[in-house]
């Protein structure tokens, strides 16, 4: 039987409505994975440390997608669940073109800008070609990546969340099949790896295009609109934090390189870009599921049913804590061979590396509740709130840690950053929960 938005939700639904999500983040994860895989074994330290250097830009320019899709898909579920489900399309329409029409010229000046952008971030003269070669690749398949992300929140809202998975299921077996063709059997280097995560990022952002704009079984379709300012507002407003929160994100990746190659030089961004390979695999269950139960927040929120939204917002909270005890002691026990996995055995590097993801272990013990509490006030259309957790996560507490932290601990200053930044962001997170539970009854 479907599970419907307008359902109650009990643990085991919540979890079966959710779960399409959750793998298919994990999913992106771990072909993020392969791909670091492949490159830090089959190409080398240097490279590596160059495609970590310049990823970070790809994501700032992509986040566009996740503005549309959190923000335009809290708006959209709350239509629907007010039932207007025609207006619902249109809205999702005008948004898709939208976001087609912006990617193409942040494409384009993603590809002339490319070299000065990478020197900016720091690369040196070795690193430099590995970063333009492959940050030019993907800019041809930025339009798909922004359809992609905001596709993943979409196909929630529409009772699609099956749909996504086997999308990005398909997306992440072409990427991982092409790097091991590309990279390990005709060692194409950078170029192959880049070419692989554009083609499997064409699959995953032109396949739901395609279903969208055909006759379908779902909520959603897109067809002809108009221009709605005010619901253009409301989605770049509810989807603030996503945006800010990508964007810091990958603004601090950069800091976090700039300082780690001052301190460490290229074997420093190669231990962080392990970690970060490897910690999206940790936080993509956080952030599947956040996902997930976003619109079904966003409908009850919509439809004024004040009692299942508490009951939604407890047992979230509950879910989210047994999940991080579990992956925090998963993360701390693998440190070891994870860093393994994309070092090797060299002595210093490898140390790095592990005290690392033994910080990053601790982190993950906060960071599931501040992902939910943003994506919870965007399900609310409270795009402030949740911008202001988001920044405060992913830029203040992070940036003011790994600016200060160092001075006193040195390289395992930038480490300690991590679990600093994630802890205070849930304090923060706490305090707007008890200011604001008095206005939405939760």
């Amino acid at each position: 039987m479907r599970i419907q938005l307008s359902d109650h939700f009990s643990y085991g639904k919540l979890l079966r409505f959710t779960w399409p999500s959750v793998i298919m983040m994990l999913f992106t994860s771990v072909y993020g994975v392969v791909d670091g895989f492949f490159i830090s074994n089959y190409v080398g330290i240097t490279p590596f440390a160059a495609v970590n250097l310049i990823w970070p830009l790809v994501m700032i320019l992509g986040a566009v997608g996740f503005m549309f899709g959190a923000g335009g898909s809290a708006l959209v579920s709350a239509t629907l669940g007010a039932g207007q489900r025609q207006r619902a399309n249109r809205i999702f329409s005008m948004l898709t073109y939208i976001a087609g029409g912006l990617s193409l010229v942040l494409m384009t000046l993603g590809i002339v800008f490319m070299e000065p952008l990478a020197l900016w971030m720091g690369a040196d003269k070795q690193m430099l070609p590995h970063c333009v070669t492959y940050g030019r690749i993907l800019m041809l398949s930025l339009p798909a990546f922004i359809l992609q992300n905001m596709f993943q929140n979409f196909l929630v809202t529409a009772e699609k969340p099956t749909m996504g998975l086997i999308v990005t299921l398909s997306a992440g077996v072409t990427n991982m099949v092409l790097d091991a063709l590309f990279i390990a059997v005709f060692r194409w280097g950078v170029t192959g790896a880049a070419t692989a995560t554009a083609i499997s990022q064409f699959v995953g952002g032109i396949v739901p295009l395609v279903y969208f704009s055909r006759k379908n079984t779902s909520l959603l379709k897109l067809g002809a609109t108009e221009f709605d300012g005010k619901a253009l507002l409301a989605t770049c407003s509810n989807g603030l934090s996503e945006l800010v929160s990508n964007i810091s994100m990958s603004l601090v990746s950069i800091l976090y390189n700039l300082q780690l190659m001052r301190i460490a030089g290229e074997h420093g961004v190669a231990a962080y870009g392990a970690v970060m390979y490897v910690s999206f695999m940790f936080i993509a269950v956080f952030l599947g599921y956040a996902i997930g139960v976003a619109p079904v927040i966003g409908f009850h929120y919509g439809a004024q049913n004040r009692q299942e939204l508490k009951g939604l917002f407890r047992k979230s909270n509950l879910l989210i804590g047994v999940a991080a005890l579990v992956l925090s002691a998963a993360a701390l026990g693998l440190s070891k061979p994870l860093a393994r996995m994309f070092v090797g055995d060299e002595p210093t590097l490898m140390e790095m590396t592990c005290m690392a993801f033994r910080c990053y272990a601790l982190s993950i013990l906060f960071s599931g509740f501040s992902i939910f509490g943003s994506a919870f006030f965007t399900a609310l259309s409270n795009g402030p709130v949740s911008a202001a957790i988001s920044f405060l996560r992913t830029m203040v507490f992070q940036v003011a840690s790994v600016l200060l932290l160092p001075l006193v601990f040195g390289i395992n200053g930038v480490w300690y950053s991590l679990v600093v930044a994630e802890l205070l962001a849930t304090v923060v997170t706490l305090v707007f929960y008890r200011i604001k539970r008095p206005a939405y009854h939760f």
